[in-house]
């Protein structure tokens, strides 16, 4: 790049990966997204590092896995002596601005105790500053489809949809057009933004979509753009009494879920959906990421009439992935994969474009990518690489072969017993045709298959001890891997100005 470019992250949360017309999707219909990822590089087998929202994006913002940034749930502070993307940014020159969110809680330990930033997880990652907020509450959204119109009556039941006889899940349409969702005014606030940058000073941008995160409605035409099949492939076991029984993780996951953190106005738990219920939510999920594309369609077009779009490091992501009815569940959570596989797509300035990259790459990564791109040293040791010679059709020497991913559940009731306290989180290792969970204090599990096909759980007393010993000395490679080296291979005097 013969010049600095400009730079967007975008984020839509939860996302799945293969959600993707690209990605092979039967239904999906993902038409900008697509032709970005023909333009670069699109990361077929791409993970979050952890979930939910607070510890996976911690993960991308700082190129950690969670046994290093231990933020282990929404709500865990963020250490502030790391490093993260908008404050490499700065050093490097820019003035990362933020469009949402990045729901990050501030380190306590920088604060005054009266101070309101510690009264919410939705902080903001230290570096950005706000060009447009939108945070889980809606206020800056519902302010400004105030000045539209709508009535406070409205704005109170705004994601709430009218019923559909005797159906539990409703497909009608939101109150509010496909030109007013969260999107739609995160997409217009950057625009306007972009176009009062100056054109000799390169800008760095992150859009943070909440969509297709609950709450799961969406407006015409998106809530009637896909027909849910009630005879569609779900993962997992036939019941929710069967699929419980395969691990005490699963069974405590289906208690704690609720119909109400998903649908608006809904009650009772997710368990009790039947795969009817569920295909309707999977339609709405679809339209959601439909409603996104169509927005991100919008914000591409406006930095090509901007002249922007060639001179522009794109980065499309999401922070974790979704259930959706897979085993029974709904949200992000566990050791299934389902939960972790996001899309990625990186168009590079002068990249050729329509690489496809089959190899495992992590949320991790993202963080030391844009390190590459800047030219600058990280404040500490990212534990992901760089997928910049990815995009340039090249795959580094001695790529990892399998790929991590971890989850706290010391906030769940297991077997009757509260796991709050140190050491409850799982860590799962997926290679090519097997994942194994090792669970502190819970069974550990092994799963396997074909290659491309979905795993199963395999018994452990089937599963050779010296599979399993394989599998536990992998992961402790990967602990002591993993640990801190930030300074570890260095010498006091390299860092001397006389040097």
């Amino acid at each position: 790049m013969s010049q600095r470019p400009n730079i967007l992250l975008i984020t839509a949360d939860q996302w799945r990966g293969d959600c993707l017309g690209i990605a092979g999707h039967p239904q999906v219909q993902t038409p900008n997204t697509d032709a970005l990822a023909r333009e670069g590089t699109y990361f077929s087998r791409h993970y979050a590092a952890t979930a939910p929202c607070s510890p996976a994006r911690a993960s991308l913002y700082t190129g950690l896995y969670q046994m290093n940034h231990r933020v282990l749930a929404n709500g865990s502070p963020l250490d502030d002596r790391f490093d993260n993307v908008a404050r490499a940014a700065r050093r490097a020159g820019y003035l990362p601005t933020l469009f949402g969110y990045t729901d990050t809680s501030a380190d306590p330990r920088c604060h005054d105790p009266q101070d309101p930033v510690l009264t919410s997880y939705e902080g903001i990652l230290p570096g950005f500053i706000a060009g447009q907020l939108l945070l889980e509450d809606d206020k800056t959204w519902l302010a400004w489809l105030k000045e539209r119109g709508y009535t406070s009556e409205q704005l109170a039941r705004i994601h709430h949809v009218e019923q559909q006889g005797e159906e539990r899940i409703s497909l009608a349409p939101t109150l509010y057009g496909a030109d007013e969702t969260p999107t739609a005014f995160l997409t217009g606030a950057f625009l306007s933004w972009r176009d009062q940058q100056s054109a000799d000073q390169p800008w760095f941008a992150h859009v943070s979509y909440l969509r297709p995160h609950p709450p799961i409605c969406v407006p015409e035409p998106f809530n009637r753009m896909y027909e849910p099949d009630a005879s569609a492939d779900f993962a997992g076991a036939p019941t929710p009494d069967q699929e419980a029984e395969i691990h005490p993780l699963l069974a405590a996951l289906q208690t704690s879920q609720k119909l109400s953190h998903h649908i608006p106005g809904a009650d009772g738990p997710v368990r009790d959906l039947t795969r009817k219920d569920l295909a309707r939510i999977r339609a709405l999920y679809y339209g959601m990421i439909s409603e996104v594309d169509h927005q991100l369609g919008r914000l591409l077009e406006g930095l090509k009439a901007a002249g922007d779009y060639d001179n522009t490091l794109i980065i499309l992501t999401s922070d974790h992935a979704e259930m959706m009815g897979d085993h029974w569940l709904l949200g992000k959570a566990g050791f299934h994969e389902q939960s972790y596989h996001v899309p990625l797509v990186i168009k590079a300035p002068g990249e050729s474009g329509g690489h496809v990259v089959d190899a495992f790459t992590s949320a991790v990564d993202v963080f030391p990518t844009l390190l590459d791109v800047l030219g600058i040293r990280p404040g500490h040791q990212p534990d992901g690489c760089s997928l910049l010679p990815f995009t340039g059709g090249e795959t580094p020497e001695d790529w990892r072969d399998a790929i991590l991913w971890e989850y706290s559940y010391r906030q769940l009731t297991v077997e009757g017993t509260q796991m709050n306290a140190p050491g409850k989180s799982l860590i799962s290792l997926r290679a090519e045709a097997w994942q194994y969970v090792h669970c502190p204090e819970l069974p550990d599990l092994f799963l396997a298959g074909l290659p491309g096909a979905p795993l199963e759980p395999v018994p452990l007393d089937m599963v050779p001890a010296a599979r399993r010993i394989e599998c536990m000395e992998r992961l402790l490679a990967a602990r002591m891997t993993l640990q801190d080296e930030t300074l570890c291979h260095a010498m006091v005097w390299s860092f001397h100005a006389d040097r």
